[in-house]
């Protein structure tokens, strides 16, 4: 984002140290807040602005209209030899997700492989996040979540299946994991939001509006619905994941949470599936890392190609260096809340 007159520069310690803030007054207690803060801090921290600070506004409606919990104790269980439960009590992801992480490591390490179904959580952050924090413990990791009504199923206009983000992590010794976090829609709603903000056009193919008819305007396609990314190929991803995060684990598929919802700014109550894989427990101890780097070496060969994930790091090393621009407007919102 090339600032304007009106755009504040923070730094990352401001980013996360406002974000602590506006929570634990909005209600969180000190883990939630430190938590989501620090969600908010790596989505900045690598230019994921629609999971940053722009999510804050929703943090807090949700936390004073009561459908969140900010003091949220997540518990854990195992309820299988290879499969852990982890009750979010109502509360926002992040915790849950800290809390889960080290058991599931454990047990995938032990296993490996281990799922977790995460259940009565809320999920407004990256995915990336959690797979890249459990790949860089040397695990390979894939997690899925859903959300409310954003994406028609192939050949409908009618929403029904969330925007239900994919993400998969490989651990890389002795470097960065290979990371990649996608909407089964052909662009994220959060982005579409963004669009709709600063009254940018979408590229043609992104969305719909609620009569069916392609439009770039963003806020019609708020009011309409976003296609899946390759048709009926993204359709049938995101169809896998509401049957992986829904019926599955026993959470709300993407109609029922919008329909037991507050529709107060902040997201619905759902389910998070989450897969962690230990590469050398599969038959090939001593050269899975190897094979990897080969594949990857070939893929890199080739001018102008990039691992996933590269790009997002490249971003994470300019922020660190020159901070975060946040919009003017937003920033007042965010100060008005404290």
């Amino acid at each position: 984002m090339t600032p304007s007159g009106n755009d504040v520069c923070l730094r990352l310690d401001e980013v996360r140290d406002l974000a602590y803030s506006v929570l634990n007054r909005a209600g969180c207690d000190e883990d939630n807040a430190d938590a989501i803060a620090d969600t908010i801090f790596k989505a900045e921290r690598d230019g994921a602005h629609a999971h940053g600070l722009f999510r804050l506004p929703g943090y807090v409606a949700s936390l004073k209209s009561g459908k969140v919990d900010g003091r949220a104790r997540p518990v854990w269980e195992r309820i299988a030899p290879s499969v852990l439960r982890v009750d979010g009590a109502n509360g926002y992801a992040p915790l849950a997700l800290r809390t889960l992480r080290d058991p599931l490591v454990e047990l995938a390490e032990s296993q490996g492989i281990a799922a977790a179904a995460l259940i009565r959580t809320h999920h407004f952050a990256p995915l990336w996040v959690e797979v890249e924090a459990i790949a860089e413990r040397g695990l390979a990791a894939l997690a899925c979540t859903a959300y409310k009504p954003a994406i028609p199923p192939a050949g409908g206009a009618k929403p029904v299946y969330g925007t239900n983000p994919l993400a998969f992590a490989w651990p890389r010794p002795g470097g960065d994991p290979m990371v990649f976090d996608q909407a089964s829609a052909v662009m994220s709603r959060g982005d579409v939001m963004i669009a709709a903000r600063d009254g940018r056009p979408l590229p043609e193919g992104v969305g719909i509006d609620a009569r069916g008819r392609p439009t770039t305007d963003a806020g019609e396609v708020l009011k309409g619905a976003i296609l899946p990314f390759g048709g009926y190929k993204g359709a049938a991803i995101a169809l896998m994941i509401e049957l992986l995060v829904g019926p599955l684990i026993g959470e709300r598929t993407s109609p029922e949470a919008k329909a037991a919802d507050l529709e107060d700014g902040g997201p619905p109550r759902g389910g998070e599936f989450i897969l962690a894989i230990a590469p050398s427990r599969f038959g090939n101890p001593g050269g899975w890392a190897d094979k990897a780097e080969a594949l990857f070496k070939e893929i890199l060969a080739q001018e102008g190609v990039r691992l996933p994930g590269d790009g997002r790091r490249a971003r994470r090393a300019r922020i660190l260096k020159e901070g975060v621009t946040v919009p003017g407007d937003l920033y007042r919102t965010i100060r008005d809340l404290t």
